[in-house]
């Protein structure tokens, strides 16, 4: 199944968007309503928070006085760490008993309005951010909440930053405007993105590319390959040594393909093996029909024709809005040097860097009548044969 993220501040509007996704077919687990349901009336949350912190954080009626506890377990560090380890497990525990009721084939939208804070961001497929200036929200938390405004805008600043909830972010959602236009945007992602996401997932197929056009560099690319590296790294856990963003869209400035390339080192081909299952749950699909780069020349093979030493096993992203390509290769293969090698050396020389850029764009012209795979494979070729020269040139830059 796929899992989304839903969060945003405090008066963003997350439940608005919660409820058109629900419309659509989603399956939304929201954590506050757990939060509330493991403390209820009867249940061994409520026995444990008496135990910790008194019967006198219990209302009249029996229930949970919850201004009574956060008096009491928000006065130091110790009583929040000790309401945390009481809730956290039980929400934990039971948000994992709904995402493992839900359909294989779900789109699982997991409302939590803690999600950056807690660092969740990376255990999701794909986060939504809600997205509302500061002074719009505190006005909606004391129109229609009945929030002191002093109180709102101490709560909003306990939590984390637009900007930190930016940077986690594969969707913002601008909610300041009519509840129709952002209706009517959620719906769109749905189908454009969500649903075939989804599919991609389940069946194992990369997301369909439109082609080898180049577009003018964004500063936005690191931050996307970041977010991607954080999902991979909770994939993989100690079987990775390290993971880069590597290729065209790793070099400040550089025009390039919309490609956020990726590798994982490992420390041999039977751990890149085992990768595949949790690569493909992270919505990372394999490519069988790719095991190798294109030998070079080394000091270990001067012919180049050693292909052994360039194996590597391939997979690209499933996510229909963000194309990516992950390399798996081995510490210290020449693979997995040039690859780290060639992003250096473009970065560093500018010289280098035009004269790729002219070969990507010549190439984008040569190929524009193809289709399909027959037009990648065509651009690839043409670019090959520049990378084999520039394998040495690259050899040459490093040891210089």
């Amino acid at each position: 199944m796929l899992r989304i993220g839903l969060t945003g501040g405090m008066g963003a509007g997350k439940s608005t968007v919660a409820r058109a996704l629900a419309d659509l077919g989603a399956v939304i687990i929201d954590s506050d309503l757990i939060a509330r349901e493991v403390v209820a009336p009867g249940t061994e949350g409520l026995a444990a928070l008496v135990d910790a912190f008194g019967a006198d954080i219990l209302a009249d009626d029996g229930g949970l006085d919850r201004p009574a506890l956060a008096a009491k377990a928000f006065r130091d560090d110790a009583a929040r760490t000790k309401l945390n380890s009481i809730t956290h497990p039980l929400v934990g525990q039971r948000t994992a008993e709904l995402i493992s009721a839900a359909p294989p084939n779900a789109i699982v939208v997991q409302d939590i309005p803690l999600l950056v804070e807690n660092g969740l961001a990376p255990l999701m497929n794909l986060v939504i951010v809600v997205d509302v200036d500061v002074e719009t929200r505190i006005r909606r938390l004391v129109e229609f909440r009945d929030v002191v405004e002093s109180d709102a805008r101490a709560r909003i600043s306990a939590q984390a930053t637009d900007d930190q909830r930016r940077a986690v972010a594969d969707v913002v959602l601008d909610n300041s405007r009519p509840p129709a236009v952002v209706e009517a945007e959620v719906r769109r992602l749905w189908e454009e993105r969500l649903v075939p996401f989804e599919r991609n997932v389940r069946t194992g197929t990369p997301a369909r590319r439109d082609g080898t056009r180049i577009v003018p560099a964004n500063p936005d690319w690191p931050a996307h390959a970041q977010r991607l590296i954080a999902r991979l790294w909770v994939a993989c856990g100690a079987a990775a040594s390290r993971i880069d963003h590597i290729g065209s869209t790793s070099v400040p400035g550089l025009p390039a393909e919309d490609v956020i390339d990726l590798q994982i080192t490992v420390p041999d081909l039977a751990v890149a093996d085992g990768l595949g299952d949790l690569l493909g749950a992270a919505g990372f699909p394999g490519r069988r029909d790719i095991s190798h780069d294109n030998p070079q020349p080394t000091p270990q093979d001067p012919s180049g024709a050693d292909a052994s030493l360039w194996v590597k096993r391939y997979y690209q992203s499933a996510d229909p809005g963000r194309v990516a390509n992950v390399n798996v290769r081995v510490e210290g293969t020449p693979g997995q040097q040039f690859a780290l090698l060639m992003r250096d050396w473009l970065r560093a020389d500018a010289a280098a860097r035009a004269e790729y850029l002219e070969l990507t764009r010549e190439a984008e012209v040569e190929v524009a009548g193809l289709i399909g795979e027959q037009k990648e494979n065509a651009y690839l070729q043409i670019k090959e044969a520049w990378f084999a020269a520039a394998y040495q040139r690259a050899m040459a830059w490093r040891d210089r």
